[in-house]
This record gives C-alpha cells, structure tokens and sequence, in this order.
C-alpha cells in the first residue's frame, strides 16, 4: 500500500519568531496543541491543520522541515528501512490519541518520519494547488536512483516521469500510487541530502516579497516549472530552507 506524506514539521530555535514569518509568508495560523508537557502548536491552512512546530530543545535536534508519511505498521517499516540500510534516528514511539512514530533516514541520509496515525488521519495536508497545503515533496541527495528503489520498497513510491535537466542531470518525478507528489534529483551543492517542502501560495511575486519583508533570503527564482507553475527556494530568518509553489501574479 503507498504511503503519502501526512504532516509537515518545523523544527526551530525560535518558535515566536518562525510563527511570525510563516504566518505573514504562508497565511497559515497558528494554535496551541494543548499538550501539557511541551509548547508543540499546530499550523492551520484555513480550519485545516497541516503540521506543527516546535523549538529545538537539544543539540542533536537540527532546525529544518521533516515530514511524516503514513504507513500501515511502524515497526514493520523501520525494520524494513533498517535491512535496506536506512537508520533510525528516533526509535518507535507512541504518542496517546495520536500514533506511533519513528525518525529514520535513507541510506543516504535524508530524514523523514514514519507514522500509524491513530484512526484515520487524512493526507489532508498534502495538496496541489490549494493555498496554504504542501503541493510539491523534493529530495535532494546523492543517488536518486538508489532512493527511489529504497523508497519503492519501504513505501511503496513509484517512478514517474523523468525530466532530463541537461548538465543538472535527470530529475524524477515519483507518485504514491496515483499522480506524482514529488521529485528527486542529485544535488551535489547541498549541504547534505535532505528533503525539501514546497507550500502552495497565491501569487509567486507578491510571496516573494513578502519572504523579503519578513527577514527570509530567497535562494532560487521564482521560476517557471512545467505545468505552468512558478517555485521560489528560500531560507526563513532562522536559516532553515523551504519552498513555495504558486502561479504569476
């Protein structure tokens, strides 16, 4: 059974002030968990949560955007992910009302979250083309081949087209069993393999001033893509990187 991405979390030193920036550059709001024994808030596309934040609190915690992806069994999938030669960078826990989540990483190193939801959790959060969801899932790393058979037999991820990018090589489309969701690529000027979160926003040009206005630098763009979409690459005041995905103003 495929498995969709779920959920988008922000990891950062300064959780007012990323609130803030996303908040103005998104348009999502901001509401508090009501987790008693720890500040963990939800960010809301409309009356739709799609993710959450929270501050780093420990040195190993690196600041940046992990998403979670839904599997059928957890500890299933982490074994599985292990024998491939993937890690575990968080062992399987369990959250009441919630489910049952692990941090692990690729055999290249990129990190994601697997997780059971408890009950059925949508994927809700991850949708083309409407404001404030994530539209796009990019992995940049050092063997796209090589991930996307590791993705296709832990999660069942399939190749869909491929893009040829001239001296930027061949970037491949992948879909978790209907249309594609995502990309990847071999990005050698990145710091390390990593995923990248594409938000959806209205007017590409109005958002990239307002990454400007609200302290982000934007890396890339806008630009056109195929299919008639503009992207833009860019860090938030606290240095982590994100993407937005909107038409031209």
């Amino acid at each position: 059974m495929p498995s969709p991405f779920i959920w988008y979390e922000l990891l950062t030193p300064d959780i007012e002030g990323a609130a803030k920036f996303y908040s103005d550059v998104v348009g999502w709001t901001v509401q508090p968990s009501g987790q008693p024994d720890m500040d963990y808030r939800f960010w809301k596309a409309g009356e739709t949560p799609i993710g959450g934040l929270m501050a780093t609190t420990e040195p190993a915690m690196r600041p940046g955007w992990i998403g979670y992806v839904r599997v059928p069994d957890v500890d299933a999938t982490v074994t599985q992910i292990t024998d491939l030669g993937g890690a575990v960078l968080m062992p399987a826990m369990t959250l009441p009302e919630v489910g049952r989540m692990a941090m692990v990483a690729d055999p290249q190193g990129a990190a994601i979250y697997v997780m059971t939801p408890q009950g059925d959790m949508p994927a809700a959060a991850n949708a083309l083309g409407q404001p404030g969801h994530a539209g796009w899932n990019e992995l940049h790393t050092t063997d796209w081949q090589a991930a996307l058979r590791f993705y296709g037999e832990t999660l069942g991820w399939g190749a869909a087209e491929a893009m040829d990018m001239g001296p930027m090589g061949t970037y491949q489309l992948f879909h978790d069993g209907d249309a594609p969701i995502g990309g990847m690529m071999n990005s050698p000027n990145f710091p390390r393999p990593a995923w990248l979160y594409y938000f959806n926003i209205t007017g590409i040009d109005a958002a990239k001033a307002r990454v400007e206005a609200a302290g982000g630098t934007v890396l890339m763009g806008p630009h056109e893509v195929p299919g008639g979409q503009w992207v833009l690459q860019a860090r938030d005041p606290q240095g982590v990187m994100f993407a937005l995905l909107g038409q031209k103003d």
